[in-house]
This record gives structure tokens, C-alpha cells and sequence, in this order.
């Protein structure tokens, strides 16, 4: 079990790195957003490159920032259940669906969109938009999003195995348990 928390909190310390450089496709998107803007507005020039590229910076901040989620614990619950659930009934519930949801799904989608990728880049595809940018970047995006999901899953299901067999006294990172104990006496 030790040698599997390590690879936990190596796959951990990844998503808060690659959120860290995620963050700023953010700036860029609405700083070319604006500019676009104002060039539309100001001077009746528009590019569909610069539309397509918010689009392109748009989806690595999703599909980048997935994992993270994960790790933050900040993903979508039904509080109002899990909230009544003791924490190994909860760490039960998400290993379940770990195993037969979230793997499997990040499986699938890693393995259909790979083939979509590799084709567009040995093709060079290019948008079908006046002015469109090539096509590989943003296909690329979707097999290492969901590779990087899949990893930070893999670490959250070692986390709660950890849990459920005794190795950890928590099933989510240390840090995230305090901020939802504080959370949870405030909703009190």
C-alpha cells in the first residue's frame, strides 16, 4: 500500500501542476476575447482564427482541469444524500463508481478519441472556416484531458481503498477533509 500512496500523491501533486498552468489558458482566452472584440467593433476586422483558438483554449481548461476537480473533491455529489452517509459508506460508494463508471468511461473515450486524433494529424486537417486553424492541438486535448482524469482516478480509488482498509484515517487528501469539516460547521 505504501508504494501505491506514493504514485497517489505523485498523480496529486500533477493535476495541482497542470491546473497551475491550466489557469492561465483562462487570461489568454478572455484577453483574445476582448481583443477580438474590440478589433470586430472597433476596426471591422474579425478572424475566425482568433474565435477558433478561445475555442481550442476553452476545452484544454476543461479537459486539463478535470483531474483537479477530482482532487478538490469539487465534482458534482448529491450532497443532500451523501451528506447523511458515514465516510466508509461514502468511500464504499465511490469505489463502486470509480470502477464501473469513471475508469471504464475515461477507457472508452481515451480509445475513440485517439484514432480521431492520429488522423488529423497525419491528414493536417485544418478547420473548414475561412481563416481556421489546424485541427491535431485541440484532438489531442481530449485522449491526454481523459488520461489525466483516469490517472487522478486511479489515485482517489488507491486514497479510498486506503481508507476502507485502515491505511489512511481519511478518504480524501488531508487538506480538502479540513476545508469540508470547516465547511460543514458553517452550513450547521
Amino acid at each position: 500500500m505504501r508504494g501505491l500512496l506514493w504514485f497517489s500523491g505523485w498523480v496529486d501533486r500533477l493535476s495541482v501542476g497542470t491546473s497551475q498552468r491550466t489557469s492561465w489558458l483562462v487570461l489568454a482566452s478572455v484577453l483574445i476575447s476582448a481583443g477580438n472584440a474590440v478589433m470586430r467593433k472597433a476596426f471591422n476586422i474579425g478572424s475566425n482564427a482568433f474565435l477558433e483558438v478561445q475555442w481550442y483554449l476553452f476545452s484544454g481548461v476543461f479537459l486539463l482541469g478535470a483531474g483537479y476537480v477530482f482532487l478538490k473533491n469539487a465534482h458534482v455529489r448529491i450532497d443532500f444524500i451523501s451528506g447523511k452517509l458515514s465516510a466508509r459508506a461514502n468511500a464504499l460508494i465511490d469505489v463502486i463508481g470509480i470502477l464501473l463508471v469513471i475508469l471504464p468511461l475515461c477507457a472508452m473515450l481515451i480509445s475513440l478519441s485517439w484514432p480521431v486524433f492520429h488522423q488529423a494529424w497525419v491528414s493536417g486537417e485544418m478547420s473548414q472556416n475561412a481563416g481556421g486553424l489546424i485541427r491535431w492541438p485541440v484532438l489531442l486535448l481530449i485522449p491526454v484531458g481523459f488520461g489525466l482524469l483516469m490517472l487522478q482516478t486511479a489515485s482517489e480509488l488507491i486514497k479510498r481503498i486506503a481508507f476502507l482498509s485502515g491505511h489512511l484515517d481519511h478518504a480524501i487528501t488531508p487538506e480538502l477533509k479540513a476545508h469540508e469539516e470547516a465547511h460543514a460547521e458553517v452550513q450547521s
